[in-house]
């Protein structure tokens, strides 16, 4: 399904290129097969079009035996954000894997330097056989490359030379302190310099290039006003084919190029190996020159079946890699009462929305750094936050492994605390919305449960965020809070300038895979936190700022996510609702009345810690769930009123072993169109939130530690 999403046209080339006919005396017919964005997968995932390393080798060697005038070769993006086979043996099996699988040199993409520059122009470059070129990576404030600008072979008696390049914005993209001492210079530049130093010793010049469009179309890939854009219509016609990647998306275009009779062939393979793009080039031996051009995408998966067999030498790297990692994934963590995921769009990771995965991690950051965590001794923080692309994975419902925690997190980064202001805490929020020209226009952050704040989407730059809280009270921009990161937001990654800013900052020691299987083991079953951390607001009033400073914040972290701000009711003037109970709970409804959509909330107190409530909504049996009381003996149920829910009156449902069931009464009422436009809402993007939240987890209930009596 996923590969149909990002491959629309993914059996018919994108363009109407001619095939070249066998070749005749006197000509070659050069075939060059491209990956990108591997990202070690080396397992099949097959339903959703991933045959694995050993199948994209098999391709390989039965396309290169039809055609041996074959090269094989990649635009970066091999290793990183791996999955757990490859990443916890820091990726070595994926390289082996390529070397065995004959690949033949490859760009340096931006997951290259995961690990810092050290380890890739040292490790990396040791185990692999093939160049990692990288031509716009310059030592700080110079223009002398610190990896191999180009590779140079000859196929069939055409001499082709390899310019590989990585997107510019590769600084925001890395943990900075990764790369500390290296400038990334612009794509198009390096191209040109370098392809016109080949040009007396090579036929054939071919483009590495770890950017990528935003789309398939082609008709927009030569259009389009970004970076990629710029490649496609500003690199010189020395250059005569562009492999590209970073996106994940696949197209194989052609375009005109001023100076040359042939097209140019621009072409990316999607993701994880799940197509080949392939370039045909037939070679004119006796006028040394390209005469035609053929592109198109050869997926490695048919109808949920690998299209080619499995090469044997990769499939024995792959075998060995999985014995190993299975052992250290199999050990059991804890369990999780609902699937805990990350944000969806049409079933695309959306990394500019509120995710329930993205509020667990959090909130396990910052009881890693907190007097709850025995491993932690360092001060206490008041807040934590993490970055949208530091999650690769979805966690499942049930029993969790080592390994399922650790394909959230494959980076390794460290948790780092800092000293913030407050004015630098909402700086961080303001900038997720990206400088313009990035390649995502918003990357959510991942809130502490003890953090709200309400925004406005659509807001001049520096002006989105209106109102934030901290346990409750409003954000001082005066006061210092300790703020627990992974490294690669402390150094300023993503474009998020704020932490890099803090006014000291010191590494716990603990590596955020470790602090969430941590948080995992001491709170299981955990629970699928509730979206609303973050709601749009109604105005643009500044956070309002306490007559008294604030001194600094020193919260004790819970077992589990604090509340959020509550959503901005759908009724106008919401009515109190009374408060019941039966002894054994006490129970707050915040409002009679809640429309569909809507966010239903009721606190319930009065239960012995640990005790067990079942949440049901009647007269059409919806189980909430089943969860634990925290030790101050109260639970917040927090539900997103479904569409399926008929209009009327309802009842929530309360039960607890050995004790009466308690129903407390309430009123669903229809979505209205002004109650969507007051949350800045369409009724069809309405309703693609409330399926991303009844997806991501909500209609659970939440644990909240009380306010009362904790310091702000």
């Amino acid at each position: 399904m996923l590969a149909a999403a990002l491959f629309p046209t993914a059996l018919v080339p994108a363009v109407a290129a001619p095939v070249p006919a066998a070749p005749a005396d006197g000509t070659v017919e050069l075939q060059m097969l491209g990956v990108n964005d591997v990202h070690g997968r080396l397992e099949p995932d097959l339903r959703n079009g991933v045959a694995g390393l050993p199948v994209l080798a098999g391709a390989v060697a039965q396309l290169r035996a039809e055609n041996p005038a074959t090269v094989l070769v990649s635009a970066g993006d091999n290793i990183g954000a791996s999955t757990f086979t490859s990443f916890i043996a820091q990726d070595s099996p994926t390289i082996d894997a390529f070397n065995a699988a004959g690949l033949a040199v490859s760009a340096a993409g931006n997951h290259e330097f995961d690990r810092g520059f050290a380890d890739l122009a040292g490790r990396v470059a040791d185990e692999a056989d093939f160049p990692v070129l990288g031509a716009n990576v310059y030592a700080e404030g110079t223009q002398d490359p610190v990896l191999p600008e180009s590779w140079v072979t000859t196929v069939e008696g055409v001499t082709i030379g390899f310019v590989g390049v990585v997107t510019a914005q590769t600084p925001s993209l890395v943990s900075p302190a990764g790369i500390a001492d290296l400038d990334f210079g612009d794509p198009v530049e390096a191209l040109d310099r370098v392809s016109a130093d080949l040009a007396d010793e090579v036929d054939v010049v071919v483009g590495l290039v770890h950017e990528g469009a935003e789309t398939t179309s082609c008709a927009q890939i030569g259009a389009a006003d970004d970076a990629f854009g710029r490649v496609v219509r500003e690199t010189s016609a020395d250059v005569d084919v562009i492999f590209s990647g970073h996106t994940h998306l696949g197209y194989a275009c052609a375009f005109d190029v001023a100076g040359s009779d042939v097209q140019r062939p621009v072409v990316q393979g999607g993701q994880y190996g799940s197509h080949l793009a392939r370039v045909r080039l037939t070679w004119d031996t006796a006028a040394e020159e390209v005469v035609a051009v053929a592109t198109d995408l050869l997926p490695t998966v048919v109808g949920g079946v690998a299209a080619y067999p499995a090469d044997p030498a990769v499939q024995a790297v792959v075998t060995a890699a999985t014995a190993a990692a299975a052992e250290a994934g199999a050990v059991e963590v804890g369990t999780a009462t609902g699937a805990i995921r990350r944000a969806y769009v049409d079933g695309v990771e959306d990394r500019g929305s509120e995710s329930s995965l993205g509020s667990l991690v959090a909130d396990s950051q910052r009881w890693a750094t907190s007097r709850d965590n025995p491993a932690y001794g360092g001060a206490e923080t008041d807040l934590a936050f993490t970055n949208p692309g530091g999650l690769r994975a979805d966690l499942p419902a049930g029993t969790l492994t080592y390994r399922d925690v650790a394909n959230v997190q494959p980076f390794a980064n460290t948790l780092v605390v800092l000293e913030m202001t407050g004015s630098q805490v909402r700086q961080a929020l303001e900038e997720q919305w990206q400088p313009a020209g990035s390649t995502r226009p918003k990357l959510y952050l991942g809130v502490s449960g003890n953090l709200a704040y309400t925004y406005l989407e659509e807001a001049e730059r520096g002006a989105h965020v209106t109102s934030v809280t901290v346990d409750g009270e409003p954000l001082d921009p005066a006061a210092t809070y300790r703020v627990a990161v992974n490294s690669f937001l402390a150094s300023g990654g993503d474009g998020f300038s704020a932490f890099a800013q803090a006014a000291a900052r010191a590494d716990s020691g603990q590596i955020d895979l470790e602090a969430v299987v941590s948080y995992v083991e001491a709170h299981s079953p955990v629970t699928p936190p509730v979206l609303g951390r973050s709601v749009v607001g109604t105005g643009s009033e500044p956070t309002p700022v306490p007559t008294t400073p604030a001194p600094t914040p020193t919260p004790t972290p819970t077992a589990g996510p604090t509340t959020p701000a509550p959503s901005p009711s759908v009724t106008a003037t919401p009515t109190p609702a009374p408060t019941t109970g039966a002894g054994w709970v006490r129970v707050d409804l915040r409002t009679e009345q809640v429309r569909v959509g809507g966010v239903l909330r009721a606190t319930l107190t009065g239960l012995e810690p640990g005790q067990r409530v079942t949440a049901t909504v009647h007269s059409t049996p919806v189980e909430i769930g089943t969860f634990t009381a925290d030790a101050d003996g109260e639970i917040v149920v927090a539900w997103t009123v479904p569409s399926s829910l008929p209009v009327g009156e309802h009842r929530l449902v309360l039960t607890s072993d050995g004790m009466d069931p308690v129903e407390v009464e309430f009123e669903v009422l229809a979505a209205t169109s002004e109650a969507l436009a007051a949350t800045g809402a369409t009724l069809a993007s309405a309703l693609l939130v409330a399926l991303a939240l009844l997806g991501a987890g909500a209609g659970v209930l939440h644990l909240r530690r009380r306010a009362a009596g904790r310091t702000a």
